[in-house]
């Protein structure tokens, strides 16, 4: 196996949410100031000794996050067709992510989602080559 360089950035967000279909309390309005954790994960280093930029990956995370800021996420596609869990939540931020990051050599390896201090949920997706 290569070696690899994981960076990790954090931001955050607040936000309000119902669960559709959930059979509790979170079926009510309520909100989260998430934390959200990104890792890109390179296989080499630039001219300078670097994987990326970590302003590039923390501006990227930023603009994401404020998307959904002081948002109903109900109201945002895709959570008007799928419930805002924090499992959604996380795909999509992570695919998000992705699509602008991810190149040969670079790419994002895994997304954290904090909906509190003390819960979270881990999205990641297998390398495009590993695949095949």
């Amino acid at each position: 196996m290569a070696a690899t360089f994981t960076l990790r950035v954090l931001t955050d967000f607040a936000s309000a949410h119902t669960l559709r279909g959930y059979p509790g309390q979170c079926a009510n309005l309520h909100g989260h100031n998430w934390k959200v954790e990104v890792e890109v994960e390179a296989a080499a280093l630039d001219e300078i000794g670097m994987a990326v930029d970590f302003k590039v990956v923390k501006n990227l995370a930023r603009e994401i996050a404020g998307r959904l800021d002081h948002q109903y996420l109900n109201d945002l596609e895709p959570f008007t067709r799928i419930n805002p869990t924090a499992e959604n939540i996380a795909q999509w931020f992570f695919r998000e992510m992705a699509r602008e990051i991810n190149q040969p050599g670079l790419r994002v390896s895994a997304l954290t989602l904090w909906e509190t201090e003390r819960a979270c949920v881990r999205y990641a997706e297998p390398p495009e080559d590993a695949a095949a």
